[in-house]
């Protein structure tokens, strides 16, 4: 299968990072909001599991695309096989073509991606329904 290799605009990128930004600060601050509201613990824990869905569904989808793009462009036979290119270079490329193949950060993501997603809807029913 053939991908459209057009990065996503500006702005959408931007949603996604800042949504994980905005989810790690909200979760640090918990720390800090214990002393004060358990009202406002609930509020950033929500914002913080929100927001590492949304951030970390993001990083498991590029993974998978990356490492798809590699398989389905053989770019690490591409690579192998330049000719005319500095050595140093080519190793560069080589190790990032094959590092997008290798890398567990898909696994990672995805997996933070399910728990996360897990742990909000136990925290609705905790918080809602008993």
């Amino acid at each position: 299968m053939k991908h459209l290799i057009v990065p996503s605009p500006k702005l959408v990128r931007l949603f996604f990072f800042w949504s994980g930004i905005i989810a790690t600060v909200a979760y640090r601050v918990i720390v800090v909001l214990n002393f004060y509201s358990a009202l406002w613990v609930n509020i950033a824990w929500y914002i913080g599991t929100v927001g590492f869905i949304i951030y970390f569904w993001h990083r498991y989808d590029i993974a998978k695309k990356r490492s798809q793009l590699v398989k389905d462009y053989k770019l690490i036979e591409t690579v192998e096989g330049l000719k005319n290119i500095n050595p140093k270079r080519k190793q560069a490329l080589a190790y990032l073509v094959k590092t997008s193949l290798t890398s567990k950060s898909k696994w990672n993501s995805g997996f933070i991606f399910i728990l996360s997603v897990v742990a909000l809807i136990v925290g609705i029913v905790l918080d809602f329904f008993i």
